[in-house]
């Protein structure tokens, strides 16, 4: 079994990277930071989704909008797709476990709303069947994907590929990025 302390500075070491990679997607985060501010100050509403550690994500980001990230300001509407077990369990049975978030765009989304998908993979068959509902209802999209950004890359309006093999660095990385869109989105919110 290797050395704990090994793979601790192998994790560290790991992360610093992959985090000083993110610095090329300066472009699309404050174009996400805009869109999403956007959204917001039009009145209009966030759906958040993704599986697994994402769909933790996918909540924690919902949360830091409508509580509080750093400064007390208003609420803003921001649903994570992922924290209903009844409406996922009952559309994952009656129409597929590809379609869990998309129904919920058909049901929640509305022209001018914006959809906020998380994959590590870029393959989610759920996210993808999300973007293009989106697309048809005339949503904004953010994606925060992984690897090479899979079948998922180009169909957002925004992507945010993380470029590691490693999903916990990945992870990581959207942790990051979504807690550097919430600064940003402050400053420009009340």
């Amino acid at each position: 079994m290797p050395d704990s302390s090994s793979i601790l500075d192998q994790a560290i070491n790991g992360s610093i990277e992959t985090l000083r990679s993110l610095k090329t997607l300066e472009p699309e985060i404050t174009r996400a930071a805009k869109l999403i501010a956007d959204c917001l100050t039009n009145e209009k509403k966030l759906l958040i989704c993704g599986n697994g550690g994402s769909a933790s994500d996918s909540c924690h980001f919902a949360t830091e909008l409508v509580v509080r990230f750093v400064k007390d300001r208003r609420a803003y509407p921001a649903i994570c797709l992922t924290g209903d077990g009844g409406l996922l369990t009952a559309a994952a049975n009656d129409y597929g476990f590809d379609e869990i978030f998309a129904r919920q765009v058909a049901a929640f989304g509305l022209p001018g709303d914006m959809l906020i998908c998380l994959t590590t993979s870029g393959k989610s068959k759920n996210v993808k069947r999300a973007l293009e509902e989106a697309r048809s209802r005339k949503l904004k999209t953010i994606a925060f994907l992984g690897r090479d950004g899979g079948s998922t890359i180009g169909m957002a309006d925004v992507d945010l590929p993380v470029r590691s093999d490693s999903t916990a660095r990945i992870q990581e990385a959207h942790q990051l990025l979504l807690h550097v869109l919430c600064e940003a989105i402050e400053s420009h919110l009340t």
